[in-house]
């Protein structure tokens, strides 16, 4: 027969038993984070995000989970658009970081065109429910002034239909369309390419503005530092 200091240590076992599952479960349940999608601007390169790279990881993010596809002409800006051979990396990496996220979400932080490429699979593919966060840096969802107003003016591919021309039919296509669970926008009135001539605006809003925005952060800085110098921010807010 058990004596009682038998059955006292065997419920003792039990309970660090319970206590062990639960801590064990509470820990991986802490380490499920989203897959996130780092998408470089025009004629830009992965390097560009860097800043961001190192703080996911620095808070807990593997190599695994963070995806930084490549996409177009280096030494052709003019020459890229939102269509065809710029669109592939960047829908296959999102497609990839869905199927990576341990959450079965992902978030997206885009930088200048980079905004815009992305925002145009996630609403062609029908992805926003997947997106947790959408983060667009400098992006230009209104267009650009300097690409003048579709359909005159649009001489090379980044000012035609498929690109950053005001009311081209990119950008219409992109209004108002949902991107994610929570949208953010980070921007700055002095953003050398985005504020063409000074001018900020498309309509009266700043074009770096996104559809049904969460919060949108001013920063003055220029269109490059907007990327470089927020790695903090970007992270908080899809964290």
């Amino acid at each position: 027969m058990f004596r009682v200091s038998d059955r006292r240590s065997a419920r003792l076992l039990r309970l660090l038993l319970i206590l062990f599952v639960v801590t064990c479960a509470s820990a991986a349940q802490a380490a499920c984070r989203d897959a996130v999608v780092l998408v470089h601007g025009n004629a830009g390169t992965p390097a560009q995000f860097d800043n961001t790279y190192v703080e996911l990881r620095a808070r807990g993010w593997t190599d695994f989970e963070i995806l930084r596809p490549n996409w177009g002409s280096k030494t052709c800006a003019a020459c890229n658009d939102h269509s065809g051979s710029e669109e592939t990396p960047v829908l296959d990496a999102l497609v990839e970081a869905i199927a990576r996220s341990c959450t079965g979400r992902i978030d997206v932080i885009g930088h200048s065109m980079g905004v815009t490429l992305a925002a145009k699979q996630i609403v062609n593919y029908r992805l926003a429910n997947e997106v947790a966060s959408f983060v667009g840096i400098a992006g230009a969802h209104r267009g650009l002034w300097s690409c003048g107003t579709y359909p005159w003016n649009v001489v090379t591919s980044t000012l035609g239909a498929q690109g950053l021309s005001v009311n081209s039919p990119l950008l219409a296509s992109l209004a108002g369309k949902p991107l994610g669970m929570k949208t953010y926008s980070i921007k700055s009135w002095i953003d050398q390419i985005v504020c063409y001539g000074g001018l900020c605006t498309v309509g009266g809003v700043h074009s770096s503005t996104l559809p049904g925005e969460n919060a949108s952060h001013t920063i003055a800085t220029g269109h490059f530092g907007l990327l470089t110098d927020t790695a903090v921010l970007q992270v908080n807010l899809i964290q």
